[in-house]
């Protein structure tokens, strides 16, 4: 998928660019305090969820990788191509952090450096996944298939096919 390879390249170098830019610098605001760049290394999930656990979040990241990659061969569906393509970017993106950064593989931390009101610090990737898993809701509850056929909402029955009526006083043909 074009676009998950899009993800992880600009994932990639925005993250060589924070580390080379950002190391050692105080907080460079972008829009007042509510943007702010600024360099951190995360060894968990969102808001630092399992530091302690990264191997176990390397794990789950790659049965995520190949998980999608099998459901998004199947996709037909532009609309689901491109939710799939978000998600299995920003997450084969962040394995490659847990492989390849420091302390060593598996044990990555992930850059991030998009600081979001002082409340959460992020990166392209995080942005891709938040956009991708959106897009993936509001597919699902509009019935859009991985096919890309229109599905029947959730407890709807598809029509039933009305019989035509006998004209009255015939003998059972058609009028």
């Amino acid at each position: 998928m074009a676009l998950a390879g899009a993800v992880v390249v600009v994932d990639q170098l925005t993250k060589l660019w924070a580390v080379s830019a950002l190391a050692g610098r105080a907080s460079v605001a972008v829009v007042g305090e509510l943007i702010q760049l600024r360099l951190t290394y995360n060894a968990g999930a969102a808001f630092s969820f399992a530091e302690r656990f990264t191997w176990v979040l390397t794990l789950i990241t790659a049965a995520a990788v190949v998980t999608i990659s099998i459901v998004a061969a199947r996709a037909r569906s532009r609309a689901w191509m491109v939710s799939l393509g978000l998600i299995l970017g920003g997450a084969a993106t962040h394995l490659l952090d847990r492989m390849f950064r420091e302390p060593g593989p598996a044990r990555g931390h992930v850059v991030d450096f998009i600081d979001y009101f002082g409340f959460f610090v992020g990166n392209v990737a995080d942005i891709s996944l938040v956009v991708g898993a959106g897009l993936a809701v509001l597919l699902q509850l509009r019935g859009v298939s991985l096919s890309g056929a229109a599905e029947p909402a959730s407890g709807a029955q598809p029509p039933t096919p009305t019989p035509r009526r006998q004209a009255e006083g015939s003998d059972g043909g058609v009028a």
